[in-house]
């Protein structure tokens, strides 16, 4: 049978060390069977656990329980990284679910994320159902109100082959529990109808068979029965497999939400709002009454909702809450934030008073827990036998406390032979070792090379004395086990090479929009378009017109002199946008003229002279012998497993490509297009390494000073443990100190240069130049460009670009150029939101104070530099809690430079600052 969740899961399986851990810890008393350590007077048990054992003990505890466990954790970035590990260490044993947080904060109108309310549907249908399974929340997801336990008792709908519905009977039904009609199913909660087959995309369902994410589902109906069901893709739209059934849950949060907001209606008192605000209120009220789908239900959810997590688990459920002192200040500080806002809001005239609470206070759900059976409080600090009483100021209760017997793990900063040397002595002394890393081939080998055995798996087996396993993967940080027979010890990055690669979880698969669907959804009236054939246009909409008694929709176009042109919507790969330099109006073409024949003409001549050009610089490059670099060295080996970052796919890709052609008997030119902080700059960082490996030297041309910078510091560190010189030529050095740097340079004494224009002037002079990178070539000027068109026939030439220019982008889609990309986003990549508003000082508190409380940094960005300061210090006034600093083209460079690397080092919060931001800067923890 199908699982009836969504799986989180892992390249690793550590469950087989589970049952060590649990014999070590005594956790066997939490079987149903056996509660003497869980008081049944709804008294908590605490467990003294440092912070690297939680998630081992978490699943211990979860495997031992047998029964559905939640867990709760004061911060959203917690939640999701004990989700990660907890899914490592439960493997198939038990699935691990996470009850995300809406995304939206209080009295926020943002559209809800589909896949948080298809994981948080998820988690209550997991729970009501007292499935075994561990779902992990943080504070603020708790605190949200949900579905109450009545909406999801009973059976859940059920849809079969052979069913008696009609499809006006099941769209209304998936209307009522939330679903949006739309054109094409895409996301959970989707529903869309064309003749006798509809479309829905369930937002909790069955797990399909491969093993992958709940997917949409097609439903076939003759007359008035279901013929078929088959899933199918929601990007391609293509029919797989068939299903023989398929429950459709809720997709919203709240049950008959017309009657909900009715009762919401009455309790409102929009006497004190502005009439805009007051009338936005009324025509919304009314209409969603009146049962109409409108995006805005979504800011009324939070009030309306009246159900809790907590009243979804079973009795035997056990619920872990992980240091009680931090989830209560967590929440109380949410408390603060909304009752903050909520004031605000109501005096500006801006939100009725009446509104119900977002969510449930601190102090509800303090006496919500207090009422729960089977809990567990985990405390770093707590102590064997510590008491309630003793323990109180530290946020721990309960009786008196377990210490459970784990200890910190040896760390050895990379100094491997000392670890092979304690593996092999750990091994004689009948002891147990696993050692989970990204670098576990290349631990395989410095351990055999020492002539200490160990097993390479994904899946240790249980500990056996003098037994060393070495599993690829990741973990935050290792302990040592040394109440189990045999003592276990497992050792992470952490403990081996004094970092951990952060692990990336898989990018949300959203169904790609087609191509002409886009175009058309980014067009407005008046925008400037070009057809194919018919030339420069404005376009006036989207109309419907009967043609041969078929009406069809087409875009009208309108010319010079008023003529018009109406193009079928199915031909709209023949109109693009116009693109013309900076905001120059173009001139409108007349229809049955030869005016367009001859700008067309006109560009066929100079589009021939620039191939002309360019096929002479690009035969002359096949021609010219290059240089082929040597294969990667050990040392290569060693560095790009450094990283401290798991891979994307595109990543890998692009260092593969980018070493192909250095390793070929000519000159490289490739592009590597990504989006800032996708991944570019350590693929330059592998090609640049690689060519200092085999003699020859790197120059690295950037646009700006500032981003000049930010490499040197980048480039040192990752190569800090290799005898790479690296040196800076731009404005930031000194006449003397540039000069010094020439010289060595020309003496080959220095490996890697960094620099703006300053590089590419005529007294710079290389030893054996070997390649270049280019950051942002659109950046650089024509006589610049000249330059490096003579570097292209020479040495390799690699240029990163997050925007390429089209003659660029173009010679890389045509062939002409090698390009390369990534458009995978890192981990910790945020969907950009865009809002546009009328300056506010409440608006920005609250824009700034929000990345302050998920740990982020802050661009403001004022454009001008003769107020800035004022701009400056008007914010500091604003937000005194934050740390504050100017940075702008015209500061001296000392200055500058001492402000971004304290931006880039995270010791300030908020830069104000100028346009100097979009020289490609790459500060990962700015949203």
């Amino acid at each position: 049978m199908a699982s009836p969740f969504r799986r989180i899961q892992s390249v690793m399986d550590l469950s087989n060390l589970l049952p060590a851990i649990e014999d070590a810890c005594d956790l066997r008393a939490l079987r149903p069977d056996g509660r003497e350590r869980i008081d049944a007077a709804h008294e908590p048990t605490v467990l003294g656990v440092g912070d690297a054992a939680k998630a081992a003990v978490v699943a211990a505890l979860a495997r031992a329980s047998q029964a559905p466990t939640l867990v709760l954790v004061a911060k959203p970035p917690r939640a999701l990284a004990l989700v990660e590990e907890l899914a490592a260490w439960l493997g198939d044993a038990l699935p691990v679910l996470p009850f995300p947080e809406r995304d939206a904060l209080p009295y926020e109108r943002l559209l809800p994320d589909p896949e948080a309310l298809r994981d948080r549907l998820c988690a209550l249908q997991a729970l009501h159902a007292g499935r075994s399974c561990v779902v992990v929340a943080s504070g603020v997801a708790l605190a949200q109100r949900t579905l109450p336990r009545r909406a999801l008792d009973g059976k859940p709908f059920q849809l079969r082959a052979g069913s008696r519905v009609t499809p006006e009977a099941l769209l209304t039904s998936l209307l009522r529990q939330g679903y949006r009609t739309v054109p094409l199913v895409e996301l959970p909660g989707d529903a869309a109808r064309r003749g006798g087959i509809i479309d829905v995309f369930p937002a909790s369902d069955d797990t399909p068979p491969d093993g992958g994410p709940p997917g949409p589902v097609r439903i076939e109906f003759l007359a008035d029965s279901v013929e078929s069901l088959r899933r199918f893709d929601a990007g391609s739209q293509r029919s797989r497999e068939l299903v023989d059934a398929v429950a459709i849950g809720p997709a919203r949060e709240v049950i008959d939400l017309p009657m909900a907001l009715g009762a919401l209606a009455q309790r409102l008192d929009l006497s004190r709002c502005t009439s805009a605000v007051r009338e936005r209120f009324e025509e919304e009220l009314a209409r969603l009454q009146a049962g109409d789908i409108l995006p805005e239900e979504a800011f009324y959810v939070p009030f309306l909702a009246s159900g809790s997590l907590l009243e979804h688990l079973p009795e035997a459920a056990l619920r872990i809450v992980d240091e009680p002192a931090d989830l209560a200040q967590a929440l109380d500080e949410h408390d603060a934030q909304t009752a903050e806002v909520r004031q605000d809001l109501e005096a500006r005239g801006e939100l009725p008073a009446g509104l119900p609470p977002p969510h449930a206070s601190c102090e509800e759900l303090r006496t919500m827990l207090d009422g729960q059976p089977r809990r567990l409080h985990l405390s770093r600090w707590a102590v064997e036998g510590q008491t309630e009483e003793a323990a109180s100021s530290s946020g721990v209760g309960g009786r008196a406390a377990t210490r459970l017997p784990f200890a910190p793990a040896d760390a050895y900063g990379g100094r491997l032979r000392t670890l092979a040397d304690d593996a092999a002595e750990a091994a004689g002394r009948g002891r147990a070792l696993v050692v989970v890393s990204q670098q576990a081939q290349r631990l395989a080998e410095v351990l055999a090379e020492q002539g200490v055995p160990a097993a390479l798996t994904p899946q240790p087996a249980a500990p056996q004395p003098g037994v060393i396993a070495l599993v690829p993967g990741s973990l935050p940080h290792g302990w040592r086990l040394t109440s189990s027979q045999p003592p276990l010890t497992l050792l992470t990055d952490d403990e081996v090479f004094g970092f951990v690669k952060r692990r990336r979880r898989l990018p949300r698969r959203l169904a790609p929009t087609r191509a002409g669907e886009a175009f058309l959804a980014e067009l407005t009236p008046d925008d400037f378009v070009v057809h194919i054939e018919h030339g420069i246009a404005r376009f006036a909409g989207l109309v419907q017109r009967r043609i041969d008694g078929i009406e069809r929709e087409y875009l009208e176009l309108r010319y010079a002199q008023g003529d018009r042109l109406y193009v079928p919507a199915a031909q709209v790969d023949r109109v693009s946008r116009y693109a013309g330099p900076g905001d120059h109006e173009p001139s409108l073409t007349r229809l049955g003229s030869q005016e367009w024949s001859r700008a067309k003409a006109r560009v066929r001549r100079a589009v021939a002279d620039l191939a002309r050009e360019l096929l002479e610089l690009y035969a002359a490059r096949q021609v010219v012998g290059g240089r082929a670099v040597p294969p990667d060295t050990a040392w290569q080996q060693e560095l790009e497993a450094s990283f401290p970052y798991v891979e994307t796919g595109d990543q890998l890709a692009a260092v593969r490509e980018v070493k192909a052609d250095m390793e070929r008997q000519r000159p490289m030119d490739r592009l590597v297009c990504g989006d800032v902080g996708y991944g570019k700059t350590e693929v330059a960082v592998r090609a640049a390494f690689k060519t200092v490996m085999s003699g020859a030297q790197v120059a690295v041309l950037v646009p700006t000073t500032v981003l000049a910078q930010q490499h040197v510091a980048t480039f040192r560190e990752r190569l800090a443990g290799f005898p790479v010189r690296i040196e800076m030529l731009s404005r930031f050095r000194s006449e003397r100190e540039q000069r010094a740097v020439v010289e060595a340079l020309s003496q080959g004494a220095v490996d890697i240069v960094i620099g703006t224009h300053r590089l590419i002037q005529r007294d710079v002079r290389f030893k054996d130049l070997g390649l270049v990178i280019i950051d942002e070539e659109q950046r650089f000027g024509v006589a610049h460009k000249e330059r490096l068109k003579q570097m292209r026939r020479e040495v390799d030439v690699l240029t990163l670009s997050a925007t390429p220019i089209p003659r660029t982008l173009h010679m890389s889609l045509s062939g002409i150029r090698d390009m390369s990309t990534m458009e995978t986003p890192p981990e910790e990549r945020l969907p950009i939101k865009t809002y546009v508003a009328e300056y506010d000082d409440r608006l920005v508190r609250e824009a700034i104070l929000r990345e302050l409380e998920r740990g982020g940094q802050v661009y403001f960005v004022h454009n001008r530099v003769h107020d800035i300061e004022l701009v400056a210090s008007r914010l500091r006034d604003l937000v005194p809690e934050a740390e504050l600093a100017v940075g702008h083209g015209q500061q001296p460079e000392d200055a500058l430079e001492q402000v971004m690397l304290d931006f880039v080092d995270g010791r300030i919060d908020v830069l104000v600052c100028t346009t100097i931001i979009e020289s490609g800067l790459d500060i990962p923890n700015v949203n």
